[in-house]
Order: C-alpha cells, then sequence, then structure tokens
C-alpha cells in the first residue's frame, strides 16, 4: 500500500503538503467505545489512504472496529484551505481529528413568564444536532465567508485566552450577519455554532444555541419588555456559567 501511494505521488507532481487537514469523527449514538480507541483506529484508516483529492469522506470500514462504533469518517473543508480541487498528502499534514456524537433530541423551548401567561422567549439545542448535521456543508457561497468567520471566531477565542484588552485592539465576541431575506443568514449561524462545537470538542464537551425570539420579548408595555430581556440573558448567563458549554446566542430579525 506505502508503494502503491508512492507511486501515486510521483504520478501527481502537484501533491499538498504542510496544511492542517480538520477530520470529522461521527461516533455512532449506540457507541460507547472510548475516544482514543476511536482516534488510534481513524489514523490507521488514513494511513492506509495517503492521498485525497479534496474533501472526502468513508462510511464503510474493513476495519470491524470502526463499523461498530463510527458512522462516518469525513475529510472537511479543504475548499477552505485550499483555491484548488489538489490532491494532498495526510501523511506529511497536519491531521486535526475531531470525535463527535450528535444530539437527536431536537430543541426545546424557553418560556419566560408575564402576568400568568408563558411566553416562547426561545428555542434552545444541544450541540451537535442531529437537525444542522450536514448543514455546513450545504451551504455555499461566491465569498469566503464561511472562512472568514472560522478565522474570526478562533482570533477572538485566542484573544481572550491571552486577555488581550479591547481598548489596545478592537474585538468582540459579536459576529453580525446582514443581507436580503432569503440569503442564508439564520442558516449560516446555526451551520457555524454547530461546527464550531465539534472543532472545539477538545475544549468543550458541547455545545448550547439559543435562538431568542425577539418579538415575544416586545411586550406592549415598553417597560414590561426590558424585564423580559433582563429575564432572559439572566436564563443565559446560567448556561455560560457552565465551563463544559460553549454557548451561542443568536438574535434573528433584529
Amino acid at each position: 500500500m506505502d508503494e502503491a501511494a508512492g507511486d501515486l505521488k510521483q504520478a501527481l507532481p502537484n501533491v499538498c503538503d504542510n496544511v492542517q487537514i480538520h477530520v470529522e469523527v461521527h461516533q455512532k449514538s449506540s457507541s460507547a467505545a472510548k475516544k482514543e480507541d476511536i482516534r488510534m483506529s481513524v489514523l490507521k484508516l488514513l494511513n492506509r489512504h495517503n492521498i485525497v483529492f479534496g474533501d472526502y469522506k468513508w462510511t464503510e470500514f474493513d476495519d470491524g472496529f470502526l463499523n461498530s462504533n463510527v458512522q462516518s469518517v469525513s475529510i472537511v473543508d479543504t475548499e477552505l484551505k485550499l483555491k484548488d480541487r489538489q490532491p494532498i498528502d495526510l501523511s506529511k499534514s497536519s491531521l486535526s481529528l475531531h470525535i463527535f456524537h450528535l444530539n437527536e433530541e431536537g430543541p426545546s423551548s424557553e418560556n419566560l413568564e408575564e402576568e400568568n401567561e408563558d411566553i416562547i422567549a426561545a428555542n434552545h439545542w444541544v450541540l451537535p444536532a442531529a437537525e444542522f448535521h450536514g448543514l455546513w456543508e450545504s451551504l455555499i457561497y461566491d465569498t469566503e465567508v464561511k472562512s472568514h468567520l472560522l478565522d474570526y471566531v478562533t482570533t477572538t477565542l485566542l484573544f481572550s485566552d491571552k486577555n488581550v484588552d479591547s481598548n489596545l485592539i478592537s474585538w468582540n465576541r459579536v459576529v453580525l450577519l446582514h443581507g436580503p431575506p432569503g440569503t442564508g443568514k439564520t442558516s449560516l449561524c446555526k451551520a457555524l455554532a454547530q461546527k464550531l462545537t465539534i472543532r472545539l470538542s477538545y475544549r468543550y464537551r458541547y455545545g448550547q444555541l439559543i435562538e431568542i425570539n425577539s418579538h415575544s420579548l416586545f411586550s406592549k408595555w415598553f417597560s414590561e419588555s426590558g424585564k423580559l430581556v433582563t429575564k432572559m440573558f439572566q436564563k443565559i448567563q446560567e448556561l455560560i456559567d457552565d465551563k463544559d458549554a460553549l454557548v451561542f446566542v443568536l438574535i434573528d430579525e433584529v
């Protein structure tokens, strides 16, 4: 196999190496296997397939352990690193493995009480969610908005870890998307939250996405609106206090 891979590299002079490659490993919901065991088996799989052309997905395996415990192994987002579809030498690339389970429970509602009335103030997902699986890949743009968003969030986390003074370097944790209706802004936000939860699974055990129903927070009595917003963000603060969770707040139709 190694000899065949070497022959293939000689036949393909423009093979890319020394690039960071993200590999997403979807662990079956029924699997209780340790992540380290899955990681070692996936690395053996990738070692047998040194050369790939762009994104690639395995759903069937020769390895019995992978067949029993893994739904799919996907090389993803290569188009964000490489402008053209080129062969990639995995043996000389930096591999980042992201192993995850999908939460299949669906969204729950966050309710607030106002004058004996329950108001549905937000929808709440635990990520990564089965509902958003594949959403990121389905969104196609003619600009590099997806790579820019990932780079921006990565930078803000780095700045936060290093306690960078926002008075010296202007930055915050807010992303504002704007554009005509129907261009995929809400879908992109949900897909980004899902993608980051998977990418940062080494740091956070799971993600939480809160989609605020802004219309429900605006009471016919102006003073009541402020109270509802305060109550909503008090609930969000409780979620943020959980250090195992990466929390996303989506405010739509602002």
